[in-house]
């Protein structure tokens, strides 16, 4: 006998497929002309939506299954949630679920999942259900690994980790992404140099290109992930330069760090642990860049690229290109 369904459902989190799937297993106890779909992002208000709970269902036989989308809003290109639902809203909608209709259930679907917002409160003390489905910010590679080899298609980690830096941690753009890179390698091997091809870039160029050719000691493959950036991005001339610098300037500081470390004897996890990084994989990456430059290379990396920092805001007439590139030259190739 299947469990009596609760009256109210928000279902909230990272994990947008597992929200799919959970919201398609209760579509499931329900006839399709008995479920109506709403979206906050439409302009439906907690008021419409209490509203639709309370009208009749099909031929008036009552059981409803009323799906309100995007509750919160949306995500703006800062990452903020937009467009969602107010206090008066949450307050109708908690007015609502006092006296619920017994054959109605209400979805509401939302992209944080926090225990104690006031929808999450009102949802709770109506005995309804929250079903949140998150992904740990370290875990996305290896979610993205996982979902890879759901299809078939086996991809290393740092590839899996430049897939995460090129789309973002949204699960939906990932799991398209991921969609297409299988298609097209129809059973080969996928690695970082295809997944940089191949993914569509939501955020800026990827400067981490650049760092990586660094840590690899190969300047034409750093000159050319120079030329990318400036190419691809459409920002101003020094807006790129900063952000190389910038991205640069730090993968070195975060390779002596990893470096002191590592001498000590502590493992990859711990050292991305000690450092806060968001995935253990940053820490390997950094080990294996540090081999190919000692202690005092980095150091006069540093003392380069603050002298970089100095003329791109205004320390030089020459171009934030040509001096980013110039810089790029002189921190690959330094004597050892």
């Amino acid at each position: 006998m299947a469990p009596a369904l609760k009256p109210v459902y928000l279902l909230a989190g990272t994990d947008r497929p597992k929200i799919r799937t959970a919201l398609g297993r209760l579509r499931g106890h329900f006839d399709e002309g008995e479920i109506e779909t709403l979206s906050a992002l439409d302009g439906v208000t907690g008021a419409d939506a209490a509203a639709a709970c309370n009208a009749l269902g099909l031929f008036g036989s009552g059981r409803r299954l009323v799906v309100v989308e995007g509750v919160d809003g949306r995500r703006n290109t800062d990452g903020r949630l937009t467009g969602g639902w107010k206090a008066a809203d949450v307050k109708a909608i908690a007015e609502q679920l006092e006296q619920p209709p017994p054959d109605t259930v209400l979805a509401l679907v939302a992209e944080e999942g926090r225990k104690d917002s006031p929808l999450a409160r009102a949802v709770l003390a109506a005995k309804g259900d929250l079903l949140l489905y998150e992904i740990r910010r370290r875990a996305w590679p290896q979610w993205v690994h996982e979902k890879f080899a759901e299809r078939g298609l086996q991809v290393n980690a740092d590839a899996c980790r430049v897939l995460v830096e090129l789309v973002g941690e949204s699960a939906h753009g990932l799991e398209s992404e991921i969609d297409k890179i299988v298609t097209w390698a129809a059973g080969e091997a996928v690695g970082e140099r295809e997944i940089e091809e191949l993914a569509a870039t939501t955020a800026d160029a990827p400067v981490f290109s650049v760092t990586d050719a660094w840590g690899r000691r190969d300047l034409g493959a750093v000159l050319a992930a120079c030329e990318a950036v400036f190419e691809r991005s459409g920002n101003p001339d020094a807006t790129d330069a900063i952000r190389i610098q910038s991205a640069l300037a730090s993968q070195v500081e975060r390779v002596r760090s990893v470096q002191r470390l590592a001498a000590e004897g502590l493992p990859a996890r711990e050292i991305a642990t000690v450092l806060k990084l968001r995935y253990p994989v940053m820490a390997e990456t950094a080990a294996a860049q540090g081999r190919n430059y000692d202690e005092t290379e980095l150091r006069a990396a540093l003392v380069r690229l603050a002298e970089l920092d100095r003329a791109l805001k205004g320390g030089s007439r020459l171009s934030g290109k040509l001096e980013v590139q110039r810089a790029l030259a002189d921190v690959t190739r330094l004597a050892r």
